[in-house]
């Protein structure tokens, strides 16, 4: 026992280092553009300016030194981020460098070092097709390190996936207007609906991890494939050109499908793989929603 807490106390700190690094050095100026806050908060008075504008001017204090003074604002900067992490059975999956779940937990990471290195609460909502733990929002480094330590060790109840009841949740747990990402491979049953209606009351983005061979069918004769969800094994002939043809073809699909959806919801999305360094597909997502603003 001690062992393993030795062990999961050293992989935390070794994620803790490199998210930690990653965010302050390539993702805190992008993200604090990318997600700006909620409106502008009274922060001082001072004399005014030529170019300043007229409907900024305190008449009390400028009544009071017979000269003008104009309010000055800034920017409520202070977010709550959530992050909506699937941990179905699909994200135990991964045949080049990692799996699925253990590049989920990494992206994870970085994105809550982001959110604290700008003062920002975060949350977490674990997810199969039941919600498997709810974190709520808080700031601090302490915070974070406790939701890396169950990103590296919790155990999910369930195999299956139920996007749907997860954004259900999400939409009904969390009250005020948040920022949230969607980590999941997205190997789910129709989800349209629920996903428009928590874009609409939350700042949604979609994330989807996803594996090389979840795309193309290598070819090793006749072997058996386990569903990872349901457990099941099925025989494949993937020694047939035919057979590897259909499984892209719909695999191609079904990606266009779900990008059709993330667009109708209104939603920013990145595709990452398991052999891909995730840092620049993150960046361009925030480059692309901080040219926006």
């Amino acid at each position: 026992m001690a062992t393993d807490t030795t062990d999961l106390l050293q992989r935390v700190r070794k994620i803790e280092i490199k998210s930690r690094g990653l965010s302050t050095n390539l993702l805190s100026g992008e993200y604090q553009t990318a997600f700006k806050g909620r409106g502008m908060a009274f922060s001082e008075v001072r004399e005014y300016e030529p170019g300043d504008e007229i409907r900024t001017i305190d008449w009390n204090v400028t009544a009071r030194f017979n000269h003008p003074y104009v309010k000055v604002f800034n920017e409520e900067r202070e977010l709550t981020v959530m992050l909506l992490i699937d941990i179905s059975g699909s994200e135990f999956f991964g045949t080049q460098q990692r799996l699925k779940r253990e590049l989920i937990t990494e992206i994870a990471a970085v994105l809550a070092f982001s959110a604290i290195q700008n003062n920002d609460k975060v949350g977490v909502i674990f997810f199969t097709d039941r919600i498997e733990k709810f974190i709520p929002p808080q700031k601090g480094k302490s915070h974070i390190l406790m939701i890396i330590r169950e990103l590296l060790a919790f155990k999910p109840q369930n195999k299956g996936t139920d996007i749907s009841m997860a954004l259900r949740y999400f939409t009904n747990v969390i009250k005020k207007r948040s920022t949230a990402f969607l980590l999941s491979d997205f190997m789910s049953p129709s989800f349209e609906q629920a996903l428009k209606i928590a874009s609409r009351k939350h700042d949604l983005l979609a994330l989807r991890i996803y594996d090389k061979h979840d795309e193309e069918m290598p070819d090793l004769g006749i072997i058996p494939v386990q569903d990872m969800e349901s457990g099941q094994y099925f025989w494949i002939d993937t020694g047939s050109a035919t057979v590897r043809a259909e499984y892209k073809e719909k695999a191609v699909k079904n990606n266009q499908l779900l990008e059709q959806t993330f667009r109708k919801a209104g939603l920013d999305f990145a595709s990452i793989a398991t052999d891909q360094q995730y840092i620049q597909p993150i960046v361009g997502l925030f480059k692309k929603r901080g040219a926006r603003r």
